[in-house]
């Protein structure tokens, strides 16, 4: 799953930085699926007060499931999400992702959502082929 590049932001990176506006624009727009999972995702945590907030729906199709795995697998368009939107993202498989209060990191919430015990416990029979 690649971004869409347009010529102008490839010719903007081989002069050197890039716009992080530019840069999380191609992400939103090569990315749809994963784009709105994460802003869904931002949303319920701002609008509930918990720690966290965390997406427990598969995607519906392979491509999603691959935006969604694009998106948090690479580390600069993971850092541009959560500069973007002002939160730490987790992930455990191929759906679940979770964003946290940045003043949140150290906490339980947190450290339980990313510990080993965690990730085992998000497995099942369903989730093997993710």
């Amino acid at each position: 799953m690649s971004l869409t590049v347009s010529p102008a932001l490839l010719d903007a990176a081989e002069r050197g930085p890039v716009d992080d506006d530019a840069f999380i624009a191609c992400v939103r727009d090569s990315l749809p699926y994963a784009w709105a999972t994460v802003s869904r995702v931002v949303a319920e945590l701002e609008s509930s007060g918990a720690d966290r907030a965390d997406n427990l729906i598969p995607p519906p199709t392979d491509a999603d499931r691959g935006q969604l795995l694009r998106a948090l697998a690479s580390d600069a368009i993971r850092a541009g999400l959560e500069r973007h939107f002002g939160v730490r993202l987790a992930f455990q498989n191929c759906h679940r992702v979770a964003a946290f209060r940045p003043d949140t990191v150290d906490g339980p919430a947190y450290r339980r959502f990313v510990s080993p015990r965690g990730q085992l416990l998000n497995q099942s029979p369903e989730l093997r082929n993710c």
